[in-house]
């Protein structure tokens, strides 16, 4: 089952020189190297040093408000228009595509499609120096798609209450990672994201050595999603999408902070949606294994 991952298109907000106070220090205290995420002249925050100082003092300067600027509202507003999008679809999907003897092969070759226009999708505003809502809300609804026919999949073949099962689970790693954040009892520094990329990075090469192995090798390949070694490995996928759910928190974060543009709201929700369907297919993949063992 493929994985939607955040990983390798995590990019941050974009530099806009039309927006003096997005590009520079917000406070002449902050303006020495690293206070800054968005003063280094890249679109990606994390390509720089944006947590220089965030190891002995949690959280960024804010920034003066302005006109324009993005704020969390608009975050919320824009994630529940691309989430509402992957609901949607995912839901006609599941009705006019059903999983059965009939149409199971019409059925799978669709949403193996809709997962690859939707790959490309996000990879084309991965790339992109702006937001294109677009593209997001197209990367949600054959997002959705894709989703809509394995859930089917799972609730005919393994059980009815697995896929409500994954969708609470993933609400609840949501909210106990954003009550975490708030809380500041997990604390995003320039080490906690080294960390989180290196075993993101390497969860992925694990998986990609196992589909190998499975198609030239048959069965299961290494046998990472199935048995004990799925479990380990689905227990650890989710783990990552929690930690990139608060590295999206702290960009946020940032982005309100540093006075972002507002259209660069549409690229927090691309991230949170990104990350949660991450959590998703990775939480209905552990309870497969589980519900299927019983």
């Amino acid at each position: 089952m493929r994985s939607s991952n955040p990983v390798f298109s995590r990019r941050g907000f974009s530099r806009d020189n039309g927006y003096a106070g997005f590009n520079a220090a917000p406070q002449a205290g902050a303006a020495t190297a690293g206070a800054n995420p968005y003063a280094q002249g890249t679109a990606n925050p994390y390509a720089t040093n944006p947590y220089a100082q965030q190891d002995t003092q949690y959280g960024a300067p804010q920034a003066p408000a302005r006109s324009g600027a993005m704020t969390i509202d608009d975050v919320v507003t824009r994630t529940a228009m691309t989430l509402g999008t992957v609901v949607l679809t995912a839901a006609l999907s599941w009705a006019l595509l059903p999983v059965d003897e009939a149409n199971l092969g019409k059925s799978y070759g669709i949403a193996i499609a809709a997962a690859l226009v939707a790959f490309v999708f996000a990879m084309i505003q991965s790339f992109k120096r702006k937001a294109s809502p677009g593209i997001i809300l197209a990367y949600a609804a054959f997002e959705g798609v894709f989703l809509g026919v394995i859930s089917s999949a799972v609730s005919t073949y393994i059980g009815p209450g697995t896929v409500m099962q994954a969708v609470m689970g993933t609400m609840c790693v949501f909210a106990g990672v954003l009550i975490a954040y708030k809380m500041r009892w997990i604390r995003v520094t320039r080490r906690f994201y080294g960390f989180v990329m290196a075993a993101a990075m390497g969860f992925m090469l694990l998986m990609v050595v196992n589909l190998l192995f499975s198609v030239f090798g048959g069965g299961d390949g290494l046998g990472f999603r199935s048995g004990g070694l799925g479990i380990l490995f689905g227990v650890i996928g989710i783990i990552l999408g929690a930690c990139f759910l608060a590295l999206d928190f702290k960009q946020v974060e940032d982005g309100v902070n540093f006075g972002a543009p507002r259209e660069e709201a549409w690229l927090a929700a691309f991230g949170l949606t990104m990350t949660l369907v991450w959590i998703y297919l990775e939480m209905l993949r552990l309870l497969s294994i589980l519900n299927g063992d019983d």
